[in-house]
């Protein structure tokens, strides 16, 4: 069975790289991976490899060797539904006031204390925007430039509602903030909304995965993920002094919306951490990398649970969300107040914490079906 897979080149984070799109294949996935600097780009939707001269020719072998993965241009594929293309694919660079408008507008968001991940998203989302709207400028946008750029770029590419809906929040803020212009309400409409349940593990998948760890560094490290209910950046941002044993409690220092906040940490927890600490001695971060000092890598943290999955066999594309998704709804299951998990989570709103409860079984489990009386 052939799988399309779309090669097209870009510029990504400053050098020449090679976008991939194709049908998720795990060995394929896999093998990208091992590639130096190869990744999975969330804003392009597809795998990133740098056009260095060894990953060209580790890719000339990969698609060699598999002759069941018909390669093209993205823009030539003719079947599978409307190709996607990289960021740029062919639209023109920007000018120089352009570009000066955008770093104006990343020192503005680096000074706004935004998190490095939504400058960056930010930043590409209005760079291609910029670009696709010319010969026009940023100062003289036209009426439906915004409407355009939906329907010709983001719904041709297939792109997700998030998608959408962040780069509805990239251009108000670049308009708002470097042109001290308001976009009118018609002209940037956000999509309809989607609602989508959570992704959740049962307590004997979780107590699987966990199991199934024999280094006790990757074992605490998932832990700590589903024991504090903690998102990937506030688990490799801990440090040693953050953990208050007696009080039994995990301080979570600038968290998402660069809040702070207190967290329950049971002491099944603490013991694994405390064995953890006493064999590898981290200095400056609770969970180091190789190199003393320095943080855990966000995606081998990925990839080590990747593996605890496959060997519990678990047959479900969990990810290190599910199992904040999972304690969430534990914690509801168990009666805890929706008011205190919000708390826990550090939501701004209950609306956001409420959709826990539509997966909880602590009320659904106990209502009788009509075809148990007949």
């Amino acid at each position: 069975m052939k799988k399309d897979v779309g090669v097209s080149t870009d510029l990504v984070k400053g050098s020449p790289s090679v976008c991939l799109y194709f049908r998720f294949d795990r060995f394929l996935a896999g093998q990208l991976a091992k590639l130096q600097g190869g990744h999975w780009h969330s804003g392009l939707r597809c795998w990133v490899v740098p056009g260095t001269k060894e990953n060209k020719e580790a890719l000339k072998l990969l698609f060699g060797r598999l002759p069941e993965y018909h390669v093209y241009p993205v823009t030539e594929r003719k079947t599978g539904g409307v190709g996607r293309s990289s960021w740029s694919g062919n639209l023109p660079p920007l000018d120089a006031v352009d570009k000066e408008l955008m770093v104006q507008f990343r020192n503005w968001l680096l000074f706004r204390r935004y998190s490095h991940s939504t400058v960056r998203t930010y930043s590409e989302m209005v760079t291609v925007f910029l670009r696709f709207i010319k010969p026009q400028c940023a100062t003289d946008l036209l009426g439906n430039g915004i409407q355009r750029f939906t329907n010709e770029f983001i719904i041709p590419r297939q792109l997700s509602y998030s998608y959408q809906n962040q780069l509805v929040n990239a251009v108000q803020l670049f308009y708002r903030e470097m042109l001290n212009q308001q976009v009118e309400k018609g002209q940037l409409q956000r999509p309809r909304p989607v609602y989508k349940l959570p992704n959740v593990l049962s307590k004997p998948e979780v107590k699987k995965i966990l199991g199934v760890l024999r280094n006790v560094k990757h074992r605490a490290m998932l832990s700590t993920v589903y024991g504090c209910g903690l998102r990937r950046g506030e688990l490799l941002n801990l440090r040693p002094a953050d953990i208050d044993s007696e009080r039994g409690i995990l301080v979570i220092r600038s968290g998402k919306g660069n809040k702070d906040r207190v967290v329950p940490i049971s002491m099944k927890n603490i013991e694994l951490l405390r064995e953890y600490y006493k064999l590898y001695r981290p200095r400056t971060w609770l969970f180091e990398g190789v190199v003393t000092g320095e943080r855990y890598d966000e995606r081998s943290l990925q990839q080590v649970l990747k593996k605890a999955v496959r060997l519990a066999n678990i047959k479900k594309p969990v990810t290190l969300h599910w199992l904040r998704h999972s304690y969430a709804t534990h914690l509801h299951e168990s009666g805890v107040d929706i008011r205190y998990i919000q708390e826990i989570l550090g939501h701004r709103s209950t609306k956001t914490t409420e959709i826990y409860t539509h997966v909880s079984t602590r009320s659904i489990q106990h209502i009788r079906s009509p075809l148990d009386d007949l």
